[in-house]
């Protein structure tokens, strides 16, 4: 509900320069909070780490209108970001406990799918609650779905098998506790299409109002409505061909949304590069996240997970930092930008085309 937004606000506090510090601040605490979060979730249960991240997200989205200088805000996008370094770890790790393996990408496919439901409708409907009311009343809004989230997470049920009480030593991290070295493949193939989501968040909506498609949300609605066609059915291709062959496809149509936005120039080409970009995203994550739980121990399943969600963060920041530095609010670099986020992402394919063929 409230990417679109963020950065005329923040344009409107004074930070007008700092937009790249929306999406970065946030990532960086994920990225920060994903070994805690594993751990966690291998120690203490899955359901207290999603309740923690939840709860991160109520009380930021009900602090924001309280924050109305540049400083807080940003403050707060980096306290906000805990939501999502705990909440998807335990998600994943929680879904992983309740499905066979031969089923695990239908199910991240489900989960997914999901998620989209919400993100497909959530920015247009954040961008029209501020169109016709107030950005407080947006972020008051917000912060009642989360609410809604806590409460559900209440009543379920913990899968991890002897869960311990907490301790304050759990959150003492040791070097072999923050990656799992097993899924580093996973990893560095999570990472690199990130780079080109990154961007996405932080330009999209000036893109989107630089060429005359009012509503910054529309775009992130439809990439995400489209990514529910493939969700649930790419990831029961994985499950039936192998997670390899769907997340090279998937790479694919992520880069060709990427051209697609560098040539962007109508609302109708940015709609479609928002359906191409929905479609990629759509096959590539229950793939990415089924071939890291194929990759890890039950054991260690958490830090696995967390282990590809730092990557994964690292790729969202970092896109969001670079982009918003290349394109130094002129939209005439917006052609640059894209394309070069196109590359990096197709080196993921590469990669993945490089790491079989090691193995004939």
């Amino acid at each position: 509900m409230m990417i679109p937004e963020l950065p005329s606000y923040l344009t409107s506090l004074g930070g007008g320069d700092k937009k790249g510090w929306i999406i970065g601040l946030f990532t960086i605490t994920a990225c920060l909070s994903r070994p805690f979060s594993g751990k966690l979730a291998d120690t203490i249960g899955r359901v207290p780490v999603m309740v923690i991240g939840s709860m991160a997200c109520l009380l930021c989205s009900i602090a924001y209108p309280f924050m109305t200088f540049v400083s807080g805000f940003l403050m707060l996008r980096f306290l906000h970001g805990f939501s999502t370094g705990f909440k998807p770890t335990g998600t994943s790790a929680y879904v992983s406990d309740i499905v066979t393996a031969q089923r695990r990408g239908e199910a991240m496919g489900v989960v997914g799918m999901s998620s989209n439901i919400g993100m497909s409708f959530a920015p247009s409907i954040g961008s029209y609650i501020t169109s016709i009311s107030s950005m407080n009343v947006m972020f008051y809004s917000a912060a009642f779905f989360a609410f809604l989230s806590v409460a559900i997470l209440y009543g379920m049920k913990e899968t991890l098998q002897k869960p311990q009480s907490f301790q304050w030593k759990f959150l003492k991290i040791s070097r072999n506790e923050i990656f799992d070295p097993k899924v580093i493949p996973a990893a560095i193939v999570m990472l690199l299409p990130y780079l080109s989501f990154g961007a996405m968040l932080t330009l999209v909506p000036d893109l989107s109002e630089h060429i005359g498609m009012h509503n910054k949300g529309l775009f992130f609605s439809i990439a995400t409505f489209s990514s529910l066609i493939t969700r649930f059915v790419g990831g029961k291709i994985s499950d039936k061909y192998g997670r390899i062959v769907v997340l090279k496809f998937s790479i694919i149509l992520i880069t060709i949304a990427q051209i697609l936005l560098a040539f962007a120039n109508t609302p109708l080409l940015l709609t479609t590069a928002a359906i191409v970009m929905g479609l990629g995203l759509g096959t590539f994550s229950p793939a990415i996240m089924a071939w890291t739980i194929d990759l890890s121990d039950n054991e260690n399943r958490g830090k696995s997970i967390a282990t590809v969600y730092i990557a994964l963060e690292i790729g969202i920041g970092t896109g969001a930092f670079f982009s918003a530095w290349m394109y130094g609010n002129n939209p005439n670099n917006f052609y640059a930008t894209f394309l070069i986020l196109a590359a990096l992402a197709f080196l993921a394919a590469i990669y993945l085309w490089v790491r079989e063929w090691k193995k004939v």
